[in-house]
């Protein structure tokens, strides 16, 4: 099965940005991608002027949620470090039954890459060397950040126009649309960045998508 993979422009952002960032840019994919019926929801995000849609599935929102905690927390753990989260659609289908049991595999036929580098706060107490001695340096911060969020809001908005020109160039991969009621018609994942054990040594940022070419053994790192 031929898998289209997208990966999305990398954002810059603060760890307060994360959570609402994540929610656009996951509900966005899914949405477009939920062929049933569906009840569109319109979201209004505070931090940013972008608007987007939900399908109106409190499963999935759930499922979102549950995601973005877990991301949160591993970017708290990994400070002032790029990581990507990899939303994936796939098919099920039953492999031959062995003596030992009956495998159900997974063939992938979608993958979405969101590319995020959390920076750490801005400090307030930050000013530029060309600044007047006579400006408040707390005044030259908040320039600052307002010009990063202003950026960070243009590039969300470039990364939503990259989904929805993905959604409707990429079709003929789409498998039939199965029986299913609702409005998710395939199964998907969010993974987040994980360890993994590769070659006698630990390599962080490894995620549980990878190639099986890699020959990738994974395990979670307390």
């Amino acid at each position: 099965m031929n898998c289209e993979v997208c990966q999305l422009k990398e954002l810059e952002l603060e760890h307060f940005e994360i959570r609402e960032v994540l929610r656009c840019i996951l509900h966005t994919i899914i949405f477009h991608r939920a062929l049933g019926l569906v009840r569109p929801k319109d979201v209004d995000l505070e931090l940013f002027d972008v608007t987007y849609v939900q399908c109106g599935e409190v499963e999935v929102e759930k499922k979102i949620e549950e995601k973005i905690e877990q991301f949160i927390c591993w970017v708290e753990k990994h400070p002032n470090k790029k990581s990507q989260i990899c939303l994936s659609f796939y098919e099920v289908k039953n492999k031959q039954a062995s003596w030992f049991s009956n495998k159900i595999e997974r063939l992938y036929w979608e993958q979405w890459y969101i590319n995020l580098n959390v920076a750490q706060h801005l400090k307030s107490h930050s000013s530029k060397p060309h600044r007047s001695k006579f400006v408040d340096p707390g005044e030259g911060a908040l320039e600052d950040r307002n010009a990063r969020s202003a950026a960070l809001e243009v590039s969300l908005r470039e990364v939503l126009f990259q989904i929805i020109k993905f959604v409707n160039e990429k079709k003929d991969h789409v498998p039939p649309i199965p029986n299913l009621e609702g409005a998710i018609s395939f199964p998907y994942e969010i993974t987040i960045p994980r360890f993994c054990f590769w070659d006698g040594h630990d390599q962080e940022n490894a995620p549980d998508w990878a190639s099986n070419n890699a020959k990738l053994i994974f395990r979670i790192i307390e």
